[in-house]
């Protein structure tokens, strides 16, 4: 149903193992929850490459057209899987693609790459981005949180980003550590998220408009075209 509305990712995680993780991000009322479905739509590859010009006006505007265009589609196929889950009789929650619930934490009510993750559907990056092996982290994800006894679709892949830094690099906010992905670590150990939010509210504020980045996904050479990939060392 979810690949037949447009998206291009579908998995489903077993939340049981992460369950302290998922409410402590999320409150008590998540505890109910046992599956994630994982849904995800790849971004234009052309958008995408711009982003080394995030300051520019017109690519800007561009990228944050297709963003919000993303997430709406995202949020409308959660709700008919969330809607077809609560017809079948099992408890739902379809949770919005980009949506912050704590502005001191800086994160939503559910995360997303966690559910992708242990769908099988790709691995956290030095960015802390998932990387998919078809489009890198060049995906929006959103997800359907369930009581429904779905069979999970895969387990964590092993990450792929060797020695690369690529992305740690691009970061024009210096917020990334390069340290690769533990499970057991708290997310500041690899990403400042703070200095990311300052960066991109300084830019928006400096251009008068809403402007994201994005160029830890762009230099990422998991999402570049083939010929580009090929001439960047992993």
């Amino acid at each position: 149903m979810a690949l037949h509305s447009g998206a291009d990712f579908f998995g489903i995680a077993d939340l049981t193992p992460v369950r302290d993780t998922v409410v402590a991000q999320g409150g008590d009322s998540l505890a109910e929850f046992t599956r994630a479905v994982s849904i995800g739509i790849a971004l234009p590859d052309d958008i995408v490459d711009r982003l080394v010009q995030h300051e520019n006006p017109c690519v800007a505007q561009q990228y944050m057209v297709i963003y919000n265009a993303t997430n709406r589609q995202l949020d409308r196929i959660a709700a008919s899987v969330a809607d077809r889950l609560r017809v079948a009789g099992a408890a739902v929650l379809a949770v919005c693609a980009s949506c912050r619930t704590d502005n001191d934490r800086l994160c939503g009510l559910f995360s997303h790459k966690l559910a992708a993750r242990l769908a099988g559907l790709g691995w956290i990056g030095k960015s802390c981005l998932l990387v998919t092996r078809q489009a890198g982290p060049r995906v929006r994800w959103t997800t359907v949180l369930t009581n429904a006894p779905l069979l999970p679709t895969g387990e964590p892949t092993e990450q792929a980003c060797g020695e690369c830094r690529r992305c740690v690099d691009a970061c024009p906010a210096g917020a990334f550590s390069g340290q690769p992905f533990r499970a057991e670590e708290p997310r500041e150990v690899r990403f400042a998220v703070r200095k990311c939010e300052d960066y991109v509210n300084a830019v928006s504020h400096r251009m008068g408009c809403q402007v994201l980045c994005g160029l830890c996904m762009a230099a990422c050479p998991h999402g570049r075209r083939l010929e580009d990939a090929q001439r960047l060392p992993v």
